[in-house]
């Protein structure tokens, strides 16, 4: 392969790495409606805080999400909006499967 192709690839897997647990698809989900912060999070995701900010962070530092600091709170958007159509696109074709099925 090409070091082209290679590269694609490469950054294919840390995109499904990092979106391959049903935590991190619901936060993806909350976030496309629009930012919020941790505690709205939390509210709509039945985890334990300790192991949302686990997640949000893996998500900032692949570059998935983006945050601002506003006093106390942490704000997390969707940072990279290919995650969005990758996630709009197998979650589409899934529910489709489910469907059929």
């Amino acid at each position: 392969m090409s070091d082209e192709v290679d590269e694609v690839v490469d950054k294919a897997a840390e995109l499904f790495a990092v979106l391959s647990t049903p935590i991190r698809l619901r936060i993806i989900s909350q976030l496309c409606q629009g930012e919020k912060n941790v505690g709205q999070l939390l509210g709509s995701i039945d985890v334990a805080q300790p192991n949302m900010s686990q997640h949000l962070n893996i998500m900032y530092r692949s570059g998935v999400l983006g945050k601002r600091r506003q006093g106390a709170q942490l704000f997390y958007r969707i940072a990279d909006e290919t995650t969005v159509v990758v996630c709009r696109a197998v979650s589409t074709q899934v529910a489709i499967d489910v469907a059929v099925n």
